[in-house]
């Protein structure tokens, strides 16, 4: 960094007081002589001197002249007339600055009449300077740096991708060598209005709804049979002896309240699988599993879903069914977070975000198909992430059994430009 800093405009500050010559003083803090007269010359507080008749010209304070204006019956001293300036008349007007800040240090600091100066002084103040280059620092960032053509192209890019429903890190992490500004600039372009989009577009600047007041949860729920060994203590005690093991997240998506198919969403690896379901029952959620399990075969289901960690939800609570197989086989091992505490899945409850950017709540899921649903799972699973590296899930994906995962279930990468995240991309 090249600016410099408040210890060196100490320094700076105090070789003025001690009549210093630049170069001595630009010695002290590495810097070159003209590095500090600009220094002094650009961060300098000035104060005003005395301005009789509020003119700045040197001769004010003690000139007599009259009638400049050409009405000679005019009594009336120039400098104090209402009626013309005086300057704009007047040949010996001189606003000529003191020699003494024309030349080095360019300050009064250390000038013996700056007590009875009446002219206009100037001071080098280390913490005032300091301040004042900050702030136009900070101004000269504020500023939209990118204009013309540069800022139409900038335009024509970003805005159509943003409305096709593209979270900014994504778009960022695809042309970001392309934009040539970063991903904060980016958003300060958005917020700044300088765009053909705004803040509305941006999804994750619309602010959250209050949040409701916890219930408090009875100790007979915390009880149940299917929670037994199997709270989120329990989850954390069984992680300490398993660090290695890989934990999948998993919930449930609904459209609207009445009775009706819903999603079941599992969240492992960065990446989400969603399958269609035809109601929200525990016996529908172990018939996925059954498919699963049916379509990977035992070992590989294991190495996948080894340990599941979901909500209390009724449609979880058939635990001896959906850790073993029929004919009693171990295939996952699941717990369930504390009430109330979404927080304990955090990557699952975010990606369930992007869901309802295409299935808005309230909206049924009736009319879709699994094939709908796998068309979402892939734009999704192609949003790049800036945990990954810029990444996508899929992209980032090297384990053969998940890859083996996706081309059974037909997945594969949207390319980045022809993400869709909005309601339009499942029409039905």
């Amino acid at each position: 960094m090249n600016r410099l800093t408040l210890a060196e405009r100490i320094v700076i500050e105090c070789g003025i007081y001690q009549k210093l010559k630049l170069s001595q003083i630009a010695k002290k803090i590495g810097k070159t002589p003209g590095s500090v007269s600009r220094e002094i010359r650009l961060n300098r507080t000035f104060a005003l001197g005395e301005h009789p008749c509020g003119k700045d010209c040197c001769f004010a304070g003690e000139c007599k002249t009259k009638s400049l204006c050409g009405v000679k019956e005019c009594s009336k001293r120039c400098v104090a007339c209402r009626e013309y300036d005086c300057r704009d008349l007047c040949s010996r007007y001189n606003n000529t600055p003191c020699s003494i800040l024309l030349k080095p240090p360019y300050v009064c600091n250390t000038c013996v009449r700056r007590r009875k100066c009446k002219a206009d002084r100037a001071y080098y103040i280390a913490q005032q300077a300091d301040a004042m280059a900050k702030r136009r620092y900070s101004d000269s960032r504020s500023k939209i740096q990118t204009r013309g053509k540069e800022l139409e192209k900038l335009d024509k890019l970003v805005s159509p991708l943003i409305l096709k429903g593209q979270p900014l890190t994504h778009i960022w992490s695809e042309h970001g060598e392309e934009l040539g500004i970063s991903q904060r600039t980016l958003y300060r372009y958005i917020d700044q209005g300088v765009l053909s989009v705004g803040n509305i577009d941006l999804r994750r600047k619309v602010a959250y709804k209050p949040r409701r007041k916890k219930k408090e949860i009875s100790e007979g729920f915390l009880n149940q049979e299917f929670r037994k060994n199997r709270g989120y203590d329990d989850y954390l005690k069984y992680m300490e002896k398993n660090p290695d093991m890989p934990v999948i997240q998993m919930d449930t998506v609904k459209g609207c309240r009445e009775q009706g198919k819903r999603l079941l969403t599992l969240h492992f690896c960065n990446m989400m699988l969603m399958f269609l379901m035809r109601d929200g029952k525990a016996d529908t959620v172990v018939e996925q599993f059954d498919m699963l399990t049916g379509l990977l075969g035992l070992e590989e289901f294991h190495k996948i879903f080894p340990v599941i960690l979901t909500d209390n939800g009724s449609k979880f609570k058939h635990t001896r069914e959906l850790e073993t197989t029929d004919d009693g086989k171990k295939r996952t091992k699941v717990f369930y977070c504390d009430p109330q505490a979404s927080w304990q899945k955090p990557q699952i409850e975010k990606n369930h975000e992007f869901i309802r950017y295409v299935l808005p709540k309230g909206k049924t899921l009736n009319p879709y198909t699994q094939e709908d649903i796998i068309v979402l799972m892939n734009n999704i699973n192609s949003i790049r992430r800036e945990s990954l590296g810029n990444k996508s899930p899929y992209e980032a994906t090297a384990d053969k059994s998940i890859l083996r995962l996706m081309e059974l279930m037909g997945l594969h990468l949207i390319p980045a430009d022809e993400i869709r995240l909005t309601s339009d991309l499942l029409k039905r």
